[in-house]
């Protein structure tokens, strides 16, 4: 558990945290630029001294009315926005100084793990200033990992970086949630980001947390999802239960039935992260036959919201899995639609994330 309650008054800007959250998996501190998320990761680590804050980290106490454990003194490892790596080093000696000043190296992650999980080996010779912002953050990532931390704070590492190594180092941070159990703290403004990687969110207002809870629920929320307009969507986690040869179609098991999607190179066994755009999801009273659609769940409808004059945002329940869809409020009344009303949902479009 990770627990943190203090409030910091800066000009006209005011920050009042009092929240706790899983000590596991990555949570992602997700809003608007200036709302103090970089500010609250501060304070966690030790970077801003705020006078009876109080941080806690799997029962013990960083910071309360009687200590406060210096940066250098937390089992963190932090990742900045910009890499700042030294420019007289290369690589390799920038790694193994981390390293070696850990003081700890028997309890953290073998050299050689790290090196492979970032894919750092071909850079080992190389000074930063030879190095693409990918290539630098992902070193960055590597010397944070090296310090043998208990707990990684990252403040949106991917922010500078164009689209192509965004997505690199984004399929890395998913090896490395998948292999390694270090929780994660996660600044992010970016939707695509959280929806692929987050498990607990943390949804913030200008100095406040909105709302707080897991990922899958909480972008369900008809109140938060209708913010996102024609943007909002449900993440799922399914299982791939196998292939089907014949019509080169992945099958993908979730607690309310089986996915069909264009064949995708996956073992079976291995879980995955689907998101599901509301637009792409209809709703009928009736299963429909005769139709091209492969992924047709029975559903109820847990609620309603207008996205605007015209449209309707609906959750339903399937399975016990949320999910949106977006519907005309002319359908909606045409149907009927209201909280417990037993329906069908039809899924057009599938996404792996």
């Amino acid at each position: 558990m990770i627990e943190s309650t203090f409030t910091l008054q800066r000009s006209d800007f005011r920050l009042e945290v009092d929240e706790a959250f899983p000590g596991r998996g990555v949570t992602a501190l997700f809003g608007p630029s200036g709302c103090g998320k970089t500010t609250w990761l501060r304070v966690i680590a030790g970077l801003e001294r705020i006078r009876d804050a109080v941080i806690r980290f799997d029962g013990n106490s960083w910071q309360d009315g009687r200590t406060f454990l210096p940066v250098h003194r937390r089992p963190i490892g932090y990742v900045f926005q910009d890499a700042a790596l030294f420019p007289h080093m290369n690589v390799e000696a920038y790694l193994r100084y981390g390293w070696r000043r850990n003081g700890r190296r028997d309890d953290g992650i073998p050299w050689e793990e790290v090196i492979g999980l970032l894919e750092l080996e071909p850079l080992l010779h190389r000074r930063p200033a030879s190095l693409s912002g990918g290539e630098a953050q992902r070193v960055a990532i590597g010397r944070a990992l090296l310090s043998a931390p208990r707990l990684l704070l990252m403040d949106e590492p991917l922010s500078a970086l164009d689209a192509a190594a965004r997505k690199h180092i984004l399929s890395l941070l998913e090896r490395l949630k998948c292999e390694l159990s270090i929780p994660v703290i996660y600044v992010s403004h970016s939707r695509d980001e959280v929806a692929r990687l987050t498990d607990h969110l943390v949804l913030m207002g200008r100095g406040h947390v909105r709302a707080s809870g897991p990922l899958a629920e909480l972008w369900t929320r008809l109140d938060i999802a209708a913010e996102h307009g024609g943007a909002a969507s449900s993440v799922v986690e399914a299982r791939v239960a196998g292939h089907d040869e014949a019509w080169n179609l992945t099958l993908l098991d979730f607690p309310g039935g089986r996915f069909m999607v264009a064949r995708e190179a996956l073992p079976t066994g291995a879980d995955v992260r689907l998101r599901i755009m509301a637009r792409d999801v209809s709703i009928t009273l009736e299963r429909q036959t005769g139709t091209s659609i492969l992924n047709i769940f029975p559903a109820t409808v847990t609620g309603l919201a207008p996205t605007g004059p015209a449209q309707m945002l609906v959750r339903l329940d399937v399975g016990g899995v949320p999910l949106l869809s977006g519907v005309t409020r002319r359908s909606a009344h045409a149907l009927g639609l209201k909280p417990g009303r037993k329906v069908h949902a039809q899924v057009k479009a599938v996404a792996l994330l």
